[in-house]
């Protein structure tokens, strides 16, 4: 992927979405083949003024070590790890595999067990961010092992990129400051509702929201973006919900997944395909039965599925719920190791806020 595009795409991410400023630390994390863009980001924080600091990750190692590690070492929080938490002004994570399927053959229990370990880590990570004490942003350098999930060349695939990003237009900022304009407006609406009802094929849950706050993202804390985010009261979900795209998380596909809540916990889940990795994900923690996130994506340059949640929570037509850790921000009080971002699709589906129909065949209509 060596063109100009990532100059711009380094340009909107230092300066647009994490708006780094001369003096502060930026801690700038990502795999060895994701290099083309990492001296991109580098440079132009740099420019900005930043003190930074690379971590370069090497593929494979985290295969190794769930292979490897005793209960001893999946238990251990690194200094290290703690010190990144609790010290950086900014920080951007680059996804670049070069193998997606790498855990999928390693112990889901161990997997498990070492996120449940790493709560506090992300607990505070949280913390920092709703405080604005950290700005971070995620973002996605093109590979062949992402193309090939999405069922496209890499050079489609980069193109895809892209376009999910305005990065194809002239004024990629401008296109963004829009974006927040019209989401913001859908946000306003939602923060004044107290019970959102959604109805779609599979699909009949209902959670309140009253006295949370919904979020606009438009490219700061994830680049691509475009979603509407809130954390539900912790125990007023009910219902249950069929998601239509298979559920991936660290590289292990779930499909059709099927989970029935009761007073905001699963009480029942099942999968056609991945339901032993499912099961061990709800039995992480106190926390990981309950929805830490809902949310609307709402970006319609993202038209298809592509098995990277970075993309697929954002598909225009869609929503999207997380196990698990919520963010304080939203007024979210439920703690997990768990983050587990789940799409339905909507196209033929219904919202209801406080009994108004508010949403239709995958698009607000307020």
């Amino acid at each position: 992927m060596a063109d100009l595009r990532l100059e711009k795409l380094a340009k909107v991410l230092v300066n647009y979405s994490l708006a780094i400023q001369p003096g502060e630390t930026f801690l700038l994390k990502g795999p060895a083949v994701a290099a083309p863009l990492i001296k991109e980001i580098y440079r132009e924080a740099l420019r900005a003024g930043a003190h930074v600091t690379t971590l370069i990750s090497i593929e494979g190692t985290k295969e190794i070590f769930f292979n490897e590690a005793n209960e001893e070492q999946l238990q251990y929080v690194s200094p290290f790890a703690e010190f990144q938490i609790n010290h950086y002004d900014t920080q951007l994570m680059i996804i670049a595999d070069e193998n997606t399927k790498a855990l999928s053959g390693t112990d889901p229990k161990k997997q498990a067990a070492h996120s449940a370990a790493q709560a506090g880590i992300s607990k505070r990570f949280m913390e920092r961010s709703a405080s604005n004490e950290l700005r971070w942003s995620l973002t996605l350098y093109p590979t062949q092992a992402h193309a090939m999930d999405a069922g496209m060349s890499l050079s489609e695939y980069e193109d895809f990129v892209f376009s999910a990003g305005y990065l194809d237009q002239e004024d990629p900022v401008a296109a963004w400051e829009k974006v927040q304009q019209e989401q913001q407006r859908i946000a306003d609406y939602l923060d004044k509702h107290h019970e959102i009802h959604i109805v779609a094929p599979g699909t009949d849950i209902t959670y309140h929201v009253g006295g949370r706050k919904w979020i606009s993202c438009s490219g700061d804390k994830n680049f691509p973006d475009g979603e509407v985010f809130t954390g539900p009261i912790e125990d007023s979900a009910n219902g249950y919900v069929n998601f239509s795209y298979p559920a991936v998380y660290n590289g292990n596909e779930v499909e059709n997944v099927r989970l029935v809540f009761k007073d905001g916990k699963v009480v029942e889940s099942s999968a056609d395909r991945g339901e032993d990795f499912l099961n061990a994900m709800l039995n992480m923690d106190a926390g990981s039965r309950y929805l830490g996130e809902v949310a609307f994506g709402l970006n319609y340059n993202v038209k298809r599925f592509t098995k990277e949640i970075l993309f697929d929570e954002k598909i225009g037509g869609t929503m999207h719920m997380a196990l698990g850790a919520g963010f304080p921000e939203t007024g979210s009080t439920n703690d997990s190791g768990l983050h587990w971002d789940m799409v339905c699709d909507l196209h033929e589906g219904k919202v209801y806020a406080d009994g108004e129909l508010c949403y239709e065949n995958g698009k607000f209509i307020i």
